[in-house]
């Protein structure tokens, strides 16, 4: 199986301890699995650019985990709405940890 983590990364200073926590919460609840977590991908790029890699990555999911502040993010907005559009499954992270 194989995760992608969506949430509200720009303009977040704490986005990567946020994105690097669910990856840990993923990783126990699945085992197996394997995460994508855009939180990695180097700064400095334009909107366009990381969307270019990140619905890609989106794709090769399995299951999408959204990070509670997903609503207030555009990109995370257009990957949740891809996502439901694809049928791909999608849980809130909170989900992920019970």
């Amino acid at each position: 199986m194989t995760i992608y983590i969506a949430g509200k990364i720009t303009g977040e200073a704490d986005y990567w301890q946020r994105f690097n926590d669910a990856e840990s919460k993923l990783q126990v609840a699945f085992p197996s699995a394997s995460i994508l977590n855009p939180a990695w991908l180097p700064e400095g790029m334009t909107p366009a650019d990381y969307m270019s890699i990140c619905l890609p990555m989106l794709m090769a999911a399995d299951l999408v985990c959204f990070l509670p502040d997903w609503q207030n993010s555009g990109g995370a907005r257009i990957e949740h709405a891809l996502a439901e559009y694809i049928g791909k499954p999608i849980i809130e992270r909170e989900a992920a940890t019970t």
